[in-house]
């Protein structure tokens, strides 16, 4: 048992020093490859590979890395042409992506089919299509994605809904949440059936299996920067790191218009420009509605006794807003600290909520809660409040935070029990009523 363990570490920490030494330089096309000599090991087809009917490309070198004598095991069989001869500095910018909410990335396109995307204090990615040819003379900090990317390493969560939207999910691999994790089904499936591999928290990440599934890129939430180690080892490895900051984005139409830049990556554009359309048309009719003068506060109980709310300047404060409600308590900044949450003294929260005309339970902490009674277990003060005595009092399902697309539909949601005196059910998509 011991000399297995010794083995298995050994091959490991090989794996990790070979593809080091053959990892990609900043400004050149990267990718994970093991540099372990031997012959390639049989295996069926990737997740996320084009199908066999496709043409496949010559075999060659990819731009940047090391020639191996030999097919290289863990390795991607299609090859990419080498760099254009033209300069960086010769290609023009034709048009920018329009955005109407998100300020976190743009994209600039050039007039060769690259694109460029560049995320708020996260880096730049040079999108070359599959047949395109990649620049010399890159700036270091550019990242070169080549079309199609594929076997992702998936550890920002919000991120899933808006792959599945754009029917993409076959583009991810590895998940860095289990299936215990996922209120997606579809993730949760993926996972169970093995069509998906749990690769480890952005934390603890299972080098040994991103490596041995040829991850073509890494897609990161914000919590990677208190592991910045990890990130470095991923890049050291030549797996490219994306941090995903659609979290930072304080209007939730901006969330949702993250959907436009995972088009960029997967080659759907103009999938992800209808059906961001289309979400926008859904919502027209409420956004173009005067305020209706009603409050709303939405928090939840820590398990302490401290009621969590949302500061005045977050997204979910923004959808009452959009929905035609006030959010309360007002005024809430935190202490100017980075947070889009704070906590509060049940005292402090029942002087400024108590006369809230909705309140909503957000379930997805601690939850979801199914009676009236449950909540009010949680503290006795709850039952003065002007909503619990008028039986206004909704709850959030678990699922809302996961999925990035139904942001739209929450803001109905809240717009409903805004408008209507009795909201049918059948229509609620993240809320239900608390009797």
């Amino acid at each position: 048992m011991r000399t297995g363990k010794i083995i298995t570490t050994t091959m490991i920490i090989c794996l990790l020093m070979a593809a080091a030494c053959g990892c990609a330089a900043p400004g050149r096309e990267t990718g994970a490859q093991q540099q372990t000599a031997g012959p390639q090991q049989a295996a069926g087809p990737q997740l996320g590979q084009q199908p066999a009917t496709r043409p496949q490309q010559a075999a060659g070198p990819q731009p940047g890395q090391q020639q191996a004598a030999g097919p290289q095991p863990g390795s991607q069989q299609t090859a990419h042409p080498q760099p254009s001869k033209d300069s960086w500095d010769d290609r023009e910018v034709i048009r920018s992506m329009e955005l109407l909410y998100a300020d976190q990335f743009s994209v600039d396109y050039y007039d060769d089919g690259c694109a460029m995307i560049s995320i708020r204090d996260s880096g730049r990615f040079l999108v070359v299509p599959e047949q395109g040819t990649q620049p010399e003379g890159l700036p270091e900090d550019v990242t070169v994605l080549r079309q199609p990317v594929k076997n992702i390493y998936l550890v920002a969560t919000s991120a899933m809904d808006l792959f599945k939207s754009l029917d993409a999910m076959d583009r991810i691999t590895l998940s860095g949440t289990d299936a215990q994790g996922w209120y997606i089904e579809e993730a949760r499936q993926a996972l169970e059936d093995g069509g998906m591999f749990y690769a480890g928290k952005y934390n603890a990440p299972d080098y040994e299996l991103i490596l041995s599934k040829s991850c073509g890129l890494a897609i990161e939430s914000t919590m990677i920067s208190h592991s910045p180690e990890v990130k470095e080892q991923l890049e050291q490895l030549g797996i490219p790191v994306l941090v995903e900051r659609s979290s930072y984005e304080s209007h939730p139409l901006g969330r949702m218009e993250w959907l436009k830049l995972y088009g960029v990556l997967t080659g759907r554009e103009e999938q992800a420009e209808a059906c961001f359309r289309k979400q926008m048309e859904n919502l027209k009719p409420v956004l173009d509605q005067d305020a209706t003068g009603k409050t709303v506060a939405f928090f939840y109980i820590s398990s302490n006794g401290y009621v969590n709310v949302r500061k005045s300047g977050d997204y979910v404060a923004k959808m009452i807003e959009l929905a035609g409600g006030t959010y309360v308590p007002e005024g809430l900044d935190g202490n100017g600290n980075a947070l889009s949450t704070m906590n509060m003294q049940m005292e402090a929260f029942y002087a400024a909520a108590k006369e809230a005309d909705y309140i909503i339970y957000n379930s997805t902490i601690d939850g979801e809660l199914e009676s009236l009674a449950q909540l009010l277990d949680k503290s006795s003060l709850l039952a003065d409040f002007k909503a619990v005595k008028e039986g206004n009092v909704w709850c959030t399902e678990k699922s809302l935070f996961q999925e990035t697309m139904g942001l739209g539909n929450m803001i109905l949601d809240i717009h409903r029990i805004l408008t209507e005196e009795a909201p049918d059910q059948e229509e609620m998509a993240y809320m239900h009523r608390l009797r």
